[in-house]
């Protein structure tokens, strides 16, 4: 099993930036991706990037490359979000996960075994 914990969620004005974190404990060394995702009010999960935990490959949703960077420090087991030039569209919870079965997809909420709780971001105009 692992467990997940997510921070560094806030109140920022648009065009700021947060750093999401993403501990993870446990049973880490199964672990094949790491993934985030949002969800807004109202509407479905939707994936935002993924990285593969021992080698590093990154995967994002389109339109948010570039404003978004995933990347991961294994010595600390903990997987991060920076979020640049945000929006008020950004605002959501944002959930990461983790797959331990390694599973081909990692863009797909399906392909994870276990969620954190969430970390409310919000972007006011």
């Amino acid at each position: 099993q692992v467990q997940l914990a997510e921070s560094g969620g806030g109140l920022v004005q648009a065009g700021g930036s947060l750093r999401l974190s993403c501990a993870a404990s446990g049973d880490t060394s199964k672990i094949y991706h790491m993934g985030w995702f949002r969800q807004a009010p109202g509407k479905e999960r939707e994936f935002e990037a993924a990285i593969s935990w021992s080698a590093g490959n990154t995967y994002y949703k389109d339109g948010v490359k570039g404003r978004f960077t995933i990347s991961r420090d294994n010595a600390k087991n903990t997987v991060y979000l920076q979020m640049n030039s945000l929006k008020p569209e950004d605002t959501a919870i944002y959930y990461c996960a983790a797959d331990l079965s390694r599973r081909p997809l990692p863009g797909w909420d399906r392909s994870y075994d276990y969620w954190g709780q969430g970390t409310q971001v919000t972007v006011s105009s």
